[in-house]
C-alpha cells in the first residue's frame, strides 16, 4: 500500500477555501493577517504574484472581520462600501481607470474616518501598480505592506500534496520530491501540473508515478520553447 506524505506545517482554517498551509516562506504575511486589529493607519496592502495564495489569505481576514469584499474594478459607491471592513482585491487593475480610483480614494477615507479597516490586495509592488491619482496612490503607499514569498520546499510539497489530495490522488512520497526539485516553484505552476497530471492519469488509467510526472514536465518544457 503506498504511503502517503504528511506535513507537519501549521495551517488556518480553511473558511471553506481549502488548507492555507503556513511555513517561513509566508509566516509573515499571515502573522500580520492575524493581528489585524493592531494595523498602523488601520489599512494594509497584502501582494504576491498569481496564484501566490494571496486571495486565500485575504478572504480569511474577510472571515475574520467580517469585512465586505469586492473586487476594484466592481467598486462603485464609496458610501455602501464605507459601511464596514472593507476587502479591494486586485487593485493594480484600476491603474489609469480614472473614475475607479476616485471612487476607491473615497471609500478609503470615509472608512478611515469611521474607523473601519481596509485591507488591499494586488500583483507585485504597490509602487509599480501604476495609480495615476496622485491622492489615491499616496494613501497606498502609506499603508504597510507585506509581499507573500514563493513556496519554499516544505511548503511546495504541501501545496502539491493538498492539491492532489483535492482530485483524490495520492502520489507516492517519492513523486513529490520528484516534483519539487524540478517544477517551477509557484502556486500556478503546482495547479497546472496537478490538473494535467490529473487529465493524463485518467485518460491513459495511469497511477501519478515518476514516468508520467516526467512525461508531463517534458511536456510543459516542450509548451514554453
Amino acid at each position: 500500500m503506498t504511503t502517503q506524505l504528511t506535513f507537519d506545517l501549521p495551517c488556518l482554517p480553511s473558511h471553506d477555501r481549502g488548507d492555507f498551509f503556513v511555513s517561513r516562506s509566508n509566516e509573515m504575511a499571515v502573522k500580520f493577517i492575524e493581528d489585524w486589529p493592531n494595523w498602523p493607519l488601520k489599512k494594509h496592502v497584502l501582494s504576491g504574484p498569481k496564484s501566490s495564495g494571496k486571495t486565500h489569505l485575504a478572504h480569511i481576514w474577510a472571515k475574520m472581520s467580517e469585512a465586505f469584499v469586492t473586487s476594484a474594478k466592481d467598486i462603485s459607491d464609496p458610501q455602501a462600501l464605507s459601511q464596514t471592513h472593507l476587502l479591494v482585491e486586485d487593485v493594480h487593475k484600476i491603474s489609469g481607470l480614472r473614475t475607479l480610483e476616485t471612487t476607491l480614494f473615497h471609500a478609503h477615507n470615509l472608512l478611515q474616518q469611521k474607523g473601519f479597516y481596509l485591507l488591499m490586495t494586488g500583483l507585485g509592488s504597490p509602487l509599480h501598480w501604476g495609480i495615476t491619482l496622485p491622492d489615491l496612490a499616496s494613501r497606498i503607499q502609506g499603508a504597510r505592506h507585506v509581499a507573500l514569498d514563493p513556496p519554499d520546499d516544505r511548503l511546495f510539497a504541501a501545496l502539491l500534496a493538498k492539491q492532489f489530495s483535492d482530485r483524490q490522488l495520492f502520489p507516492a512520497p517519492e513523486v513529490l520530491q520528484y516534483l519539487v526539485t524540478r517544477l517551477e516553484r509557484s502556486h500556478e505552476s503546482a495547479r497546472r501540473f496537478v490538473e494535467r497530471a490529473d487529465q493524463v492519469a485518467l485518460s491513459e488509467k495511469r497511477a501519478i508515478s515518476r514516468g508520467l510526472a516526467k512525461s508531463i514536465l517534458e511536456e510543459f518544457d516542450t509548451d514554453s520553447d
